[in-house]
């Protein structure tokens, strides 16, 4: 609940009313008056960690191979770390899950990042939620806590090229947090089911 998304999908369903239970590695600045923070250690939360009694998990888990420092340290956070969350979350009574994958995202895919982000979509589509919500966004804009450079560089050419990309290519364009954060809360319940969203689909207007 400290990441770009995340922290969004935390104060907005504080902000609607919502008692969420914000899982984080430290302590969160701000945190809602009517938020709960769960400060977990995900190493041990794969051993033997428990949740407590919830409804719906947002799962927006994610890092980048740089900064995670190797590929196999990434899949231990976007794959691992994000799986566990939703089997935790399955036993403790979720019914339902909304994951923040990636456009492009195929568990076939040559790509590393891509094929991981689809193989954790393919793992928690089958842990048996009543619904399954998986979210396909392209570059996301907003402030970050930590500097990603290629991902700011990005953000200035998605300037450019957003207009451009329409039809099918409109998948691809870029999708302000906040605004995935409210399409993700507005859809919680949603019909049951796997559910596959895309930039035409998140509230960007």
């Amino acid at each position: 609940a400290t990441g770009l998304v995340g922290k969004n999908v935390l104060h907005q369903l504080a902000a609607r009313g919502s008692m969420p239970i914000a899982l984080a590695r430290r302590q969160i600045e701000g945190l809602p008056a009517n938020a709960e923070l769960l400060e977990i250690d995900f190493k041990q939360f794969l051993i033997d960690g428990e949740l407590p009694q919830c409804d719906h998990l947002y799962i927006c888990l994610g890092t980048t191979i740089k900064k995670a420092g190797s590929r196999d340290a990434f899949r231990t956070v976007d794959f691992e770390y994000s799986l566990a969350l939703a089997q935790k979350a399955k036993e403790a009574g979720a019914t339902g899950v909304s994951l923040v994958s990636s456009v492009g995202a195929d568990s076939n895919s040559n790509a590393f990042y891509l094929k991981t982000k689809g193989q954790l979509e393919e793992a928690i589509k089958t842990l048996g939620f009543s619904s399954v919500n998986i979210y396909r966004p392209g570059i996301l804009r907003g402030d970050r806590p930590e500097s990603r450079p290629l991902e700011a560089v990005g953000k200035i050419a998605c300037r450019l090229i957003d207009p451009l990309l329409m039809g099918r290519l409109s998948q691809y364009r870029s999708i302000r947090a906040d605004f995935l954060a409210s399409t993700m809360i507005d859809n919680t319940d949603l019909e049951e089911g796997v559910n596959y969203f895309y930039f035409k689909n998140f509230n960007a207007k």
